[in-house]
C-alpha cells in the first residue's frame, strides 16, 4: 500500500471517529474529552453546528435570552497586568480612583429609568494590595478592602433603585462570597483558561497573580457550596491550545455536576487592543468562535451558553447556529467598559435578527428562570427585589406582566 492509499485510509478513519462522536452526542451518551477535542479539531463545521443547534432547540427551546443592564465600573485599578486588558489601570493623576457612592447611585437611577433590571458591577482585582492610593481612598470611607466597598455599593443600589446587582469582582474568599450573596442576585468570575502556560513570562496571564487557574476554580467551587447562581466561562484566543480549551470546559462541567450552580457559560473571543502586550496578537475568527460554542453546547447540553453579540459586530447572528441560547447583558444606557470599542446592538435590532434565525428574544433577569425556582439560591434579603421584576413565567416582567 502506497503513501497516498495510507492517507486516504487515515482520513476515512478520522471521519468515522467524528461521525461516531456526533452520533454518541445525538443519542445523549455524552462526550468524552477525547471526543470533544476530536470534534474541535476535525469535525466539518456545518455538521458540528447543525448538531449543536438541534441540541439547543431540543433541550433549551427556541428562546434566546438577554438581560437589560446598566454597567457600573466601580474601579479600574487592578493588581493584575493581563496582556490583553485596557480596562485596568494604575493610579493616574486627575483620574478618579473609584466611583463615589453618589456616582454609583446616579448611574443606577439612569438605568432604572431606562427599564434596566440588572446592575452589573465590574472592577479590578484587589488593587489595595499594591496601591497605597487605593487603601487611602477606602479608609476615608471606612473600608479596608475593595470587596467590602463593593458589598456596600451593591446594597446601596439594591435598596435605593431596586436594580438587581450582579458583580464580577475577581477572586473572592468564602467570606467575600457570603457577604456579596446578601446583596447580589448572582455573581461571576471568568475562569478564562486552565492553562498554566499562560502565566509564563510574556504570556497573557504573566504578572497576573489572580489568574492562577487553581485559585479561580476554588472560587467557583466555593460559590457552589454557598448556592450562588454563578457565571463563568472562557476567553478564547489568548494563547491556549485546543486541548487546553477543552480541559477548561470540562473543569466547568465537573464543578456544575457537583454543585449545580453555574447558570451560564460565557465564551468570549479575545479582541486585540492598542497599548497592550497583545496588541498584535491574532484574533479568533467567527468560525473558531462558532466551533468552540458548538463544542461547549455538546459537552453541556443543559447549560445556558452565551456569547456577546458586540464582539463580532454585524456577524453576531451566526453565533445562533452554534447552539447559544443567551446574548448576555445589553445596556441601553452605558457602554461596554471592558470592550469600549464594541457597541452593543440596539435591542429591537437584536430581536429582529434573532427572529430571522427562527428564534425568539426574551428578557431575563441577572438570574435565570431555573434558578429563580430554587429558593435556596436567592438570599431572603434579595428575593423581594427580584420578585418585583419577575413576570408570571419567571422571566423579566414585561409591560403586560
Amino acid at each position: 500500500m502506497g503513501p497516498a492509499s495510507t492517507a486516504v485510509l487515515s482520513d476515512a478513519g478520522s471521519a468515522s471517529r467524528v461521525e461516531q462522536a456526533l452520533a454518541r452526542r445525538e443519542c445523549d451518551r455524552g462526550l468524552s474529552p477525547d471526543d470533544a477535542l476530536l470534534l474541535m479539531e476535525q469535525a466539518p463545521l456545518d455538521e458540528l453546528l447543525s448538531t449543536a443547534s438541534s441540541l439547543r432547540d431540543r433541550v433549551k427551546g427556541k428562546s434566546v435570552t438577554y438581560s437589560k443592564k446598566v454597567f457600573i465600573p466601580l474601579t479600574h485599578l487592578c493588581r493584575d497586568y493581563c496582556g490583553y486588558c485596557t480596562f485596568r489601570s494604575d493610579p493616574v493623576p486627575g483620574r478618579p480612583l473609584y466611583m463615589t457612592p453618589d456616582q454609583v447611585v446616579a448611574v443606577a437611577v439612569a438605568g432604572a429609568r431606562a427599564g434596566c433590571k440588572e446592575a452589573l458591577f465590574s472592577l479590578g482585582d484587589q488593587p489595595e494590595r499594591i496601591f497605597p492610593e487605593a487603601r487611602d481612598f477606602l479608609q476615608r470611607l471606612g473600608f479596608n478592602r475593595t470587596l467590602e466597598y463593593l458589598a456596600a455599593m451593591t446594597e446601596l443600589v439594591l435598596k435605593h433603585t431596586g436594580l438587581l446587582p450582579h458583580s464580577n469582582p475577581g477572586v473572592m474568599s468564602a467570606e467575600d462570597l457570603a457577604r456579596l450573596r446578601k446583596t447580589n442576585v448572582s455573581l461571576g468570575l471568568m475562569l478564562e483558561s486552565t492553562s498554566l502556560r499562560l502565566r509564563c513570562k510574556g504570556a497573557a496571564h504573566w504578572r497576573a497573580p489572580d489568574k492562577a487557574p487553581a485559585l479561580r476554580l476554588k472560587v467557583i467551587e466555593e460559590a457552589g457550596r454557598q448556592k450562588i447562581a454563578f457565571t463563568t466561562g472562557l476567553l478564547i484566543g489568548i494563547g491556549e491550545t485546543l486541548a487546553e480549551r477543552i480541559d477548561s470546559l470540562f473543569a466547568i462541567k465537573r464543578l456544575h455536576e457537583t454543585y449545580g450552580h453555574i447558570q451560564e457559560v460565557l465564551i468570549q473571543p479575545f479582541r486585540a487592543k492598542g497599548d497592550t502586550r497583545m496588541a498584535e496578537a491574532p484574533e479568533p475568527s467567527v468560525q473558531e468562535l462558532q466551533r468552540t460554542l458548538a463544542v461547549a453546547r455538546l459537552i453541556m447540553p443543559d447549560m445556558n451558553v452565551q456569547s456577546p453579540p458586540n464582539l463580532v459586530a454585524e456577524d453576531y447572528p451566526q453565533l445562533l447556529s452554534a447552539g447559544i441560547n443567551d446574548w448576555g447583558g445589553i445596556s441601553p444606557v452605558t457602554k461596554d467598559f471592558i470592550n469600549p470599542e464594541a457597541a452593543w446592538p440596539q435591542i429591537p435590532l437584536l430581536a429582529r435578527r434573532t427572529a430571522e434565525a427562527g428564534l425568539r428574544l426574551r428578557e431575563r433577569l441577572a438570574i435565570y428562570p431555573e434558578f429563580v425556582l430554587r429558593d435556596d439560591f436567592v438570599d431572603p434579603a434579595v428575593a423581594p427585589y427580584m420578585n418585583a421584576h419577575l413576570g408570571n413565567d419567571f422571566y423579566a416582567r414585561g409591560p403586560a406582566s
